[in-house]
């Protein structure tokens, strides 16, 4: 009779179906330590259950035997590709960095979706959940990303009306009503958030005058508004500085990026976050109004948490 078999009878706790941390770090010959770190690189089968990382004991021991990769992920790391939201700052850090990774922004919700697919490396979000005053960690908890991925600050940003200087100003959102007004793209955080500010005023989209383009970023935003197309619009300190349009400030948000853990600690992340701590980097962002770099870099949620 095997020991397996010799094990089971009434006594199943004997046999669990679950190992603890403590149980694998002995079974693998290593410090805790180690084995929270190698399920925080997605490198050994995991789950978190009520807040606690357990370790289903078949799969461990087909990863073991080497039958098996990790459960949920794809053999192959996520190709280099940063989804999400624009930022000015970002884009021009992704460059003078020479991480040269290649950018789709089709939006903060877009970006969830293709890094949930594992069509990505990282996604640039600013997701305001106002019914609990919080970034971006309940929209990431809301799609189910709760496991392989890691959540670092990138900057605080000033969100705001802009409108053309020299005429009427714009002191609230209630003062959009009848103004055209040019909004982002659905899946972009800045078109949820006008979307939350006007709730909160009371004020239904249906009373702007929306223009018929859609602004796929901060800076076809600003120019629209530049240019004449828009009369307002929801948008960045720094774009309207930058345009030489008015500007309110509404609300400070947190702008992050979420990176599946494998691709955190290659490059061509490591050669950006170096980066961050750079002087040349630091001076280019002083001459962007706005912005907070206070937790540039500062891990904000932790899917696995440890």
């Amino acid at each position: 009779m095997s020991a397996r078999a010799k094990k089971t009878g009434a006594d199943d706790s004997a046999d669990p179906a679950f190992l603890t941390t403590k149980e694998v770090a002995a079974l693998l010959r290593v410090r805790e330590r180690k084995v929270y770190d190698m399920a925080a690189a997605g490198e050994i089968p995991c789950r978190k259950i009520t807040g606690k990382l357990l370790f289903p004991k078949e799969e461990l021991e087909a990863w073991l035997n080497g039958d098996v990769a990790r459960p949920g992920l794809s053999a192959a790391a996520p190709p280099s590709i940063l989804v999400g939201s624009h930022d000015p700052l970002l884009v021009w850090a992704l460059s003078a960095s020479g991480c040269d990774a290649p950018t789709l922004f089709g939006g903060s919700l877009d970006g969830l979706e293709r890094l949930a697919r594992g069509d990505a490396m990282a996604c640039a979000l600013h997701l305001y959940d106002r019914e609990r005053g919080a970034w971006n960690v309940p929209a990431i908890e809301a799609a189910g990303l709760e496991d392989r991925f890691v959540l670092i600050g990138f900057a605080k940003r000033r969100q705001g009306l802009v409108f053309p200087m020299g005429g009427p100003k714009i002191a609230e959102v209630s003062a959009l009503q009848g103004r055209r007004v040019v909004l982002r793209q659905k899946a972009a955080g800045g078109r949820l958030l006008l979307e939350e500010l006007l709730a909160a005023a009371n004020v239904s989209m249906s009373k702007l005058d929306i223009a018929d383009e859609e602004a796929r970023s901060e800076t076809e935003l600003a120019e629209a508004v530049a240019d004449g197309r828009a009369e307002a619009a929801l948008g960045l300190e720094a774009m309207a500085q930058r345009y030489g349009l008015g500007f309110t400030p509404l609300i400070e948000e947190s702008f992050d990026l979420l990176i599946e853990r494998r691709a955190y600690f290659a490059e061509p992340l490591q050669s950006l976050f170096r980066f961050f701590r750079t002087d040349a980097f630091r001076e280019r962002a002083a001459a962007f109004a706005g912005y907070d770099l206070s937790d540039c870099g500062a891990v904000r949620w932790n899917g696995a948490g440890n």
